[in-house]
């Protein structure tokens, strides 16, 4: 007995050392990797008749996926088409019912479709467990309320359009957020709180209750009952990005790019729509041979790659010898300079660039949470994708640039209008010189496109800002902006605001400052 006793309690040090490394693990990367549509929680292993007897868990979040004990099996349910890229990744369509075989490798799983009898590697944010709440087609999860609106708020959408995602404010709770319509508001977004019973059920208003989200969604289909409208079409959404090309795609070779059309040019290089593998549209930046150190670029490039945000461009891969390739996600509208000063600009009015403005400072607020600095906050570095969606481009790159008159930080080609005092002068990149040049950014965005301190030359404008010198309030901007812009402009670096501060306050701009506005002609 006592043996048996002692075998007990190394089998119990045991279980508890790998579940502490898990924990750990997990800790790291959640850390590292922001959850957009899912939150960490325990999930059961469906179809399985041993997770019956043992009662084990998986723990799934945005892709990544931990079983506790050997042996359970589930099946999971594809969420978008996929077509394969490469000789091992797998096809899959909507819907088709999946096995994981290997989810070791974090972002691409090894999985056999139970659909075709196929086997090959699948993106494991395109997947979710089958008969949970994820792999409903209207559950968005972890999805904010302005996100929410701004996939809503589309024409195309009509009344009673909806989404489920979780509440923002309360733990353990859901939203329902559907679209209505009235003469005064026009289009706009209603939010119903979905709070939770202590014996497991669900309801909006306590006198209608529901054992299931699946069975309230059910309901209000069939009834308003209380609600604006009853639920009609489940609010579209777009596949998102695959996190990487391929597994294992991240130094590829050059002869798997072929360059389709250029985009643009700059001082260090060019700009290309490409294809990768004869499959995967990309977009390609070319940099011209000694822009900077093949070695020092890769080095940044693996941090660079780990930053995660849907505010973000993605870099998928690198060519790592010169000439240097990086390969990003492609985004259809090109960069935010070029967007503001063509035909669709003058059709932009102050809500779309306020909302502009508000996506750029939540992908900035991420690179604020990540410690990371991005040096070279412009439009030309903003790009733009279908529905006014903004991502940042670009981050830390400035920063590995070798040519003289880059570094020496004077002449054309360093963009001393975007450029806090500090960093110009004594090098002093943070990113409170990032608040700076957001500022700058924010001109950009009143004047559609417009160059800073019109009229001015580099020298002077550092001149002039030294002296304390700052831009005057844009024709037609609301004056509570251009206090925004000043703010983001003070001299002490560490009385700007913060990045989580203006995401904030422009996602709340048109409800908490500017309650009242009405179009003008331009803004």
């Amino acid at each position: 007995t006592g043996s048996l006793r002692g075998r007990c309690r190394k089998l119990q040090r045991k279980k508890k050392t790998i579940d502490m490394m898990a924990l750990s693990f997990m800790h790291d990367w959640c850390k590292q990797s922001e959850c957009r549509y899912f939150s960490l929680g325990p999930i059961k292993l469906f179809n399985t008749d041993m997770e019956q007897k043992q009662n084990r868990f998986m723990t799934w979040a945005n892709g990544a996926n931990f079983y506790q004990g050997a042996g359970g099996v589930t099946t999971f349910v594809a969420l978008y088409d996929y077509e394969s890229r490469t000789a091992s990744d797998l096809t899959f369509r909507k819907g088709d019912r999946l096995q994981i075989v290997n989810n070791t490798e974090g972002d691409w799983w090894l999985a056999r479709s139970l659909t075709t009898g196929e086997s090959g590697y699948i993106p494991s944010n395109y997947v979710a467990p089958s008969d949970s709440i994820q792999a409903e087609e209207w559950y968005f999860g972890k999805i904010t309320r302005r996100d929410s609106e701004r996939l809503l708020l589309n024409l195309e959408n009509r009344r009673g359009t909806f989404l489920v995602r979780e509440s923002e404010t309360t733990k353990g709770a859901y939203c329902l957020s559907v679209v209505d319509y009235d003469n005064t508001k026009g289009l706009n977004v209603k939010h119903y709180k979905i709070r939770k019973l202590d014996s497991g059920g669900f309801y909006i208003t306590s006198r209608t209750q529901f054992t299931s989200l699946q069975q309230l969604v059910f309901h209000y289909r069939k009834h308003s009952d209380g609600l604006c409208h009853a639920l009609t079409d489940v609010c579209p959404v777009t596949k998102p990005q695959t996190q990487g090309l391929a597994r294992d795609a991240w130094e590829i070779p050059r002869e798997s790019l072929h360059l389709d059309l250029k985009l643009g040019q700059g001082c260090f290089g060019e700009v290309w729509m490409g294809t990768w593998n004869g499959t995967t549209r990309v977009a390609i930046k070319t940099l011209k041979p000694g822009t900077m150190s093949p070695e020092a670029f890769l080095q940044e490039a693996q941090v660079m790659k780990k930053l995660r945000h849907e505010k973000l461009v993605q870099l998928y891969a690198v060519v790592s010898e010169e000439p240097i390739y990086i390969v990003t996600e492609y985004m259809c509208q090109g960069s935010l300079l070029d967007f503001l000063k063509g035909e669709a600009g003058k059709m932009l009015r102050l809500p779309q660039l306020v909302d502009m403005a508000a996506q750029i400072a939540a992908g900035m607020a991420y690179v604020e949470r990540m410690n990371y600095v991005h040096r070279d906050l412009r439009a030309a570095n903003i790009l733009v994708g279908d529905n006014l969606v903004c991502k940042v481009a670009d981050f830390g790159l400035a920063r590995l640039i070798e040519d003289n008159e880059y570094t020496a930080r004077q002449g054309a080609k360093f963009p001393i209008k975007w450029t806090a005092p500090e960093a110009a002068l004594y090098g002093r990149f943070t990113i409170k010189s990032d608040v700076w040049s957001f500022g700058v950014l924010l001109t950009e965005l009143a004047t559609k496109g417009r160059v800073p301190y019109p009229g001015m030359v580099n020298r002077e404008v550092l001149d002039q800002v030294e002296r304390g010198y700052r831009m005057p309030c844009p024709a037609e901007c609301p004056s509570s902006l251009h206090e925004l812009m000043l703010s983001c402009w003070r001299k002490d670096p560490e009385e700007r605001p913060t990045f989580e501060y203006l995401q904030g306050f422009l996602e709340d701009y048109f409800t908490s400052t500017e309650p009242q506005y009405q179009p003008g002609e331009n803004l």
